[in-house]
């Protein structure tokens, strides 16, 4: 197999959802982009929606991707358990979506948190995943990678980022009033990208938009609830890791490490890592790139 498609600034993007039911009963939001293509199943980073990936959008794309909302956004329901929002819940989700849309075995796209379900997938069913694309994300303990910029030592990163992820929880009922009006502010875009460093300019504009727009419009004390669960998934062991692999890191991403990535990529037999000079959003500012690692690595897999 040789895939091959366009990779142009996102045209009549389309998006189809539907529900599966999960294994404890929780209904799941699923969309897919239903393009033309071998199918990819993207664990996607907490709380983004389908327009965070430009490039997927793109009808001529030649992938066609399968992905679901997060527990309690985007259209999914909270579970009745409250805590079963963490690492293993999102796999039931995962094999769920899996075992609705007939994929018996694929590649397995994830970016951020949905590379540690992109690696546990690998590692428990091996079975099922063809290959593995890991996008500014590592395989566990992502809370003591993020800040990596600043060279901060990963226990101490790890206690800052969950001590403010649970001061954000507690200020959640204040911020909700003041976030889902944001889709309201002139040059929100420009904000974010301009100043705040988490997001660069150089980020497709539109898609940024609309990615900030639904970012802005959830619950922030059930997704820092969902974070916080997210903080407690432990390394994944990599030297069971078999699959064809690439992982692409980003430079000046502060929510996960490159040096972390780059570390992980060295621990996987034959693994291809990539460094681009982007942030967090990489597959915002990089769309282009990152699609062009995802079809090189289709290729690989069929080999």
């Amino acid at each position: 197999m040789n895939v091959r498609g366009s990779t142009s600034a996102v045209a009549a993007p389309r998006v189809r959802h539907w529900d599966v039911i999960s294994e404890d009963g929780t209904r799941i939001r699923v969309w897919t982009n239903d393009a033309e293509g071998p199918t990819v199943l993207l664990c996607n980073g907490l709380g983004t929606s389908p327009y965070a990936w430009p490039a997927l959008l793109d009808p001529d794309c030649g992938v066609r991707v399968v992905s679901w909302y997060h527990r309690g956004i985007g259209g999914s329901e909270r579970p009745r358990d409250r805590s079963r929002v963490g690492i293993e819940a999102h796999l039931e989700d995962a094999l769920a979506v899996m075992r609705d849309d007939g994929i018996e075995h694929g590649p397995v796209v994830g970016w951020s948190i949905g590379v540690n379900l992109a690696f546990e997938l690998a590692v428990r069913w091996p079975e099922r995943v063809d290959a593995v694309l890991a996008v500014a994300g590592v395989p566990g303990d992502t809370f003591a990678t993020m800040l990596a910029p600043t060279r901060i030592p990963g226990p101490v990163a790890r206690t800052a980022t969950v001590s403010a992820t649970r001061v954000v929880q507690v200020a959640g009922a204040a911020l909700n009033p003041i976030t889902q009006r944001m889709h309201h502010v002139p040059y929100l875009f420009d904000v974010v990208a301009r100043h705040t460093g988490l997001m660069l300019p150089a980020a497709d504009r539109e898609a940024a938009k609309e990615t900030l727009t639904a970012f802005f419009a959830m619950d922030w004390r059930w997704y820092m609830h969902l974070a916080l669960h997210a903080s407690r998934h432990e390394r994944v062991s990599l030297s069971k890791v078999t699959q064809p692999t690439t992982l692409i890191g980003a430079r000046w991403d502060v929510l996960t490490g490159a040096r972390q990535m780059r570390s992980a990529a060295a621990r996987i037999a034959g693994a291809r890592y990539v460094e681009l000079d982007a942030s967090h959003f990489i597959t915002l500012e990089q769309p282009e790139a990152v699609h062009a690692e995802l079809l090189a690595l289709l290729d690989r897999a069929a080999t």
